[in-house]
């Protein structure tokens, strides 16, 4: 079971980085945890504790930090992982999702063939901001035909109300809230 004592040891294992990537962003860095084994092992205990008796059959990643610990939750629960990535990078056809960002503009895309019609997806990236991206991910994952039962993120910044923007019947859990 994940203690209020884990959270406050990875919360202070994330550091702050003024004006990254543009002026006036604060970023939180996970990098620092990321490196610190105990701390990666409660982010991934976390989620897993969050989503063990979900019956996932895949985790969608997003690009990049999300195949870090999608990828690994992914082993720990017993399912597929499906990589959601930026536009140019899957070599087979693909679905594309647009969506703004906080500082910007990007696409996420999905192999059509990923996941199949029907099945279980959690969606897993370190951080919720404006939800642009989780929705969009969300949006790829529908319209492939299957079932987002969950979103796990290691951050969420809720001044952004990022939160709002999802599916109101998706569970959507965070370890850090800012």
């Amino acid at each position: 079971m994940t203690t209020a004592n884990t959270v406050d040891t990875v919360k202070s294992l994330i550091r702050d980085i003024q004006d990254f990537p543009k002026k006036g962003i604060l970023f939180k860095d996970i990098t620092t945890a990321l490196r610190d084994k105990d701390g990666y092992k409660a982010i991934i205990d976390f989620m897993k504790e969050k989503f063990a008796d979900k019956k996932i059959d895949y985790i969608a990643g997003m690009e990049s930090r999300g195949f870090i610990f999608g990828a690994t939750l992914a082993y720990e629960l017993g399912c597929g992982f499906v990589p959601l990535r930026k536009p140019g990078k899957l070599p087979a056809e693909v679905i594309s999702e647009s969506y703004d960002l906080e500082y910007g503009k990007n696409t996420l895309e999905i192999h059509k063939d990923a996941i199949e019609e029907g099945k279980r997806v959690l969606i897993v990236d370190d951080l919720l901001a404006t939800g642009g991206t989780a929705l969009a991910a969300c949006n790829l994952v529908k319209k492939i035909g299957a079932n987002v039962v969950g979103m796990a993120f290691v951050i969420e910044l809720a001044d952004l109300n990022g939160r709002e923007k999802l599916p109101k019947d998706v569970e959507v859990v965070s370890m850090l809230v800012y």
